[in-house]
């Protein structure tokens, strides 16, 4: 029974902060959620949105 219970509670789960990394051959810039890979390092973040971008009144933090 007290499994049922736990089952019916709503589930509050957010969707994954985005970061922009920068590519360690170029200098490139990219935004993902998750690392690219070997090569890259996470240089801002986290954001909310898929362009990285600041958006007026709001944070992840």
């Amino acid at each position: 029974m007290a499994l049922l219970a736990l089952l019916a509670l709503p589930c509050a789960a957010a969707p994954a902060p985005w970061y922009q990394w920068r590519s360690l051959a170029d200098g490139a810039l990219f935004c993902a959620q998750f690392s690219p890979g070997a090569g890259w390092e996470r240089v801002a973040g986290p954001f909310d949105n898929a362009r990285c971008a600041e958006q007026p009144g709001r944070s992840l933090l």
